[in-house]
């Protein structure tokens, strides 16, 4: 194997969310087109990308410490910070010794042409973090790109005009924006033709994707247009944004939307969901839930919750588990309640009570598990149509539309590809099964 050329080697570490991930694979790919081998963060290199989250505390403090990793094993090497913790702490980010280049949300996919600038000579200002805009863009997306062997995610909106009291993500993110139609639909193409199966729409707020009169439902038509595009799955959408459309082309056996949708819950206690303002109501929350069901049998429906909001109590909490135990959610992101230095709910004169948040977040967990458990188990001696990913301890396992992991032994190699598989165990992190029929 040929080694790289002096000077370009570089490795991006990405921390957070999907649409980080979205991102910094971009990233790669613009890197690689400006000359550089990329490789994994670890090996060493002569660039460093540390594409950072601000979500929480301590997204925060892993931000630093894989900035300061990245220092350390590379000595001499060029370090450059980027993301939410970039836009938002910029100063503390360039203070750290080593670091080269802080790049804000609006300036990171830039980044081949500040990097270029950085070697005809050093910047007077190493933070570039502008305020964002609230114009559609585009993304700089190469159309030579590597081939794909698994799910991608495709960045189609960035920001959120819903201003929740306990997220900073509007501060670092700014407000809702959206993705030119013609140019993400561009990039769909260019990865299904590189083998791209299943597409990942990805954003803060995907529900309130407008573009030139275009709503989501239009860009998921746009998107099932496509040729090689076997799923199109929507990463995360709020109760207040999912449109009719979605669930009837979900429902519809010829539309490739896939039947699942993430809906963050937070709270399943009014009082809360008010102070966080959160703009709907236990009830309706639950019936959007089951509306879906309704219309679309055997979808999968997810949700995040939040434990230890400023002022939750032990009532608040088993109003939340209420919530949960009576819906049709089939699977629990839970999260503890983190202080961000800006958002409405540090001002509050409630404060989280640590202890509190601890109990609930162990019950959510508790039911999460169950409510999953449940979910596997009505897929018993069903059979599933499967886009495997990911090989460990001889399994290979994938998705179904429905957002259910399903696994099946065997040696030979399933990366990317579609096969029918009769469910007949449910374990912790999957089901398992033996493939029916021939694979695609």
């Amino acid at each position: 194997m040929a080694h790289p050329p002096p000077g370009r080697r570089a490795c991006i570490h990405t921390l957070g969310c999907r649409l980080n991930q979205a991102e910094s694979a971009l990233l790669c790919d613009q890197l690689a087109a400006a000359g550089y081998v990329v490789v994994p963060f670890g090996e060493p290199a002569d660039l460093g990308v540390v594409h950072t989250c601000t979500v929480t505390r301590e997204a925060d403090a892993k931000s630093r410490q894989m900035i300061r990793q990245f220092i350390r094993a590379n000595p001499g090497a060029r370090t450059v910070v980027i993301g939410c913790y970039a836009q938002l702490r910029g100063a503390d980010i360039a203070a750290i010794p080593g670091v080269d280049l802080v790049l804000g949300n609006a300036e990171k996919m830039r980044l081949a042409e500040h990097l270029a600038a950085l070697d005809a000579a050093p910047p007077e200002d190493r933070v570039r973090a502008p305020r964002l805009g609230r114009a559609p863009f585009t993304l700089p997306w190469t159309p030579d790109g590597p081939p794909v062997t698994r799910r991608m995610n495709l960045k189609i909106q960035d920001g959120c005009d819903f201003m929740c009291s306990y997220c900073i993500i509007p501060f670092a993110r700014g407000r809702s924006r959206s993705r030119r139609l013609d140019d993400l639909v561009a990039e769909a193409a260019s990865l299904a033709a590189r083998g791209a199966r299943e597409l990942i729409l990805t954003g803060v707020n995907l529900g309130g994707y407008a573009c030139d009169g275009k709503t989501l439902v239009d860009a998921v038509d746009r998107l099932n247009a496509l040729p090689g595009v076997e799923r199109i799955r929507i990463s995360s959408i709020e109760m207040t944004t999912v449109l009719p459309g979605l669930l009837e082309r979900m429902a519809d056996p010829a539309h490739r939307l896939a039947p699942h949708l993430h809906l963050p819950l937070q709270s399943g206690s009014d009082r809360i969901l008010a102070a966080m303002r959160r703009h709907y109501t236990r009830a309706e929350y639950l019936d959007t839930l089951r509306a879906a069901e309704a219309a679309v049998p055997g979808i999968g429906l997810g949700a995040d919750v939040l434990a230890g909001f400023p002022g939750e109590t032990e009532q608040d909490q088993a109003d939340t588990l209420a919530l949960i135990a009576e819906s049709p959610l089939a699977y629990l992101h839970v999260f503890k309640y983190s202080p961000r230095r800006g958002s409405a709910a540090e001002r509050l004169p409630e404060k989280a009570d640590p202890e509190t948040a601890k109990r609930g977040s162990a019950a959510l967990r508790a039911l999460g598990a169950a409510k999953h458990r449940a979910f596997q188990e009505r897929h018993l001696g069903r059979t599933v149509e499967v886009l495997f990913e990911d090989r460990a301890g001889g399994w290979w396992t994938g998705f179904t539309g429905s957002y259910l992991r399903v696994g099946v032994r065997g040696g030979e190699d399933l990366a990317n590809r579609i096969g029918r598989v009769a469910v007949e165990a449910a374990h912790k992190d999957f089901v398992t099964g033996t493939l029916d029929g021939p694979l695609r």
